[in-house]
């Protein structure tokens, strides 16, 4: 019998010639998949990634952000939305993506993370091959924000590795950083043919210089002792906008458009759009990660 995990790169594998009666076939349209991590929690992760998918909007991109929190699921929270089905429900094959995913008023839509399932790698044969298919759906979308669950449990690698561009987020607290490097470390010793664009955030700076001393000494001490070239994207700053905003539950772009940290999403947004795309992970590497063991 072939290999399960084969069968399943195969379904995720764009076919060149006419595909046989049933078999799933990738669009040719190929979203740019941007992974949003952190090695702690309480920096702002899911708060970025909402806002970078609202910048992405306003410049004309379908963005879809998926809530891969698969402990604590948030997005909907920071948008004021109770969804009725999530990924698990996908993942049990009780929903189709397409049912669960969520249009918000902002012009994104979300797909809402499955609070309570830790592994999605515990699947049966069924599942798996629902969910991959599933997946494919998302590919009509030009981004996909990919948010996922703080620190480094195997599915935030596993998203990592799925990435075209992995955002980390960090403040500069001590507690961050170093968890932040740990989180790089890891990926750099994990992740077998890394080929992603790693990226750096500080969030919640008081002042340009205070985000470029963290920046200059986490990416040097990556490049020094693991060998990795982070680009550093940008900062956001510590903005009493952005705490009135997710008090109300809206994305501080909405609420407060001209706002410090509302520029400086902005200018990261440009700046990543700008950067080139690696294509190392993708909707292939994502199976490979979450089905090939």
């Amino acid at each position: 019998m072939e290999d399960q995990a084969e069968k399943l790169r195969e379904i995720m594998r764009a076919k060149t010639s006419a595909p046989e009666k049933g078999t799933p076939v990738l669009s040719k349209k190929t979203a740019r998949i941007i992974t949003v991590a952190s090695g702690k929690g309480g920096v702002g992760k899911t708060n970025v990634s909402v806002n970078m998918a609202l910048a992405y909007a306003r410049m004309g991109k379908k963005v879809i952000v998926m809530d891969a929190d698969l402990g604590l699921a948030n997005v909907n929270v920071m948008l004021k939305m109770i969804p009725k089905f999530s990924l698990y429900h996908v993942i049990r094959k009780q929903k189709t993506m397409k049912e669960i995913l969520l249009e918000t008023e902002y012009g994104i839509s979300i797909v809402p993370g499955a609070s309570g399932f830790s592994k999605i790698a515990n699947l049966s044969e069924a599942e798996r091959q629902n969910f991959i298919e599933e997946l494919n759906t998302l590919q009509n979308s030009d981004i996909i924000i990919i948010d996922t669950s703080a620190g480094v449990h195997s599915n935030v690698l596993d998203f990592i590795a799925a990435a075209d561009d992995v955002v980390i987020i960090t403040t500069p607290e001590p507690t961050a950083i170093t968890d932040a490097y740990g989180l790089i470390k890891i990926i750099a010793t994990e992740i077998d043919n890394l080929n992603i664009g790693l990226k750096l955030v500080v969030n919640s700076v008081e002042t340009v210089a205070e985000a470029k001393t963290v920046a200059e000494r986490m990416t040097m001490i990556a490049g020094q002792f693991l060998n990795l070239k982070i680009e550093y994207l940008g900062f956001i700053y510590d903005d009493n906008a952005v705490s009135q905003a997710v008090l109300r539950q809206r994305p501080f772009m909405v609420e407060s458009p001209r706002c410090r940290a509302s520029q400086c999403i902005q200018h990261i947004v440009g700046r990543l759009e700008k950067t080139e795309l690696r294509h190392g992970g993708g909707f292939s590497n994502l199976v490979r990660r979450l089905f090939g063991r």
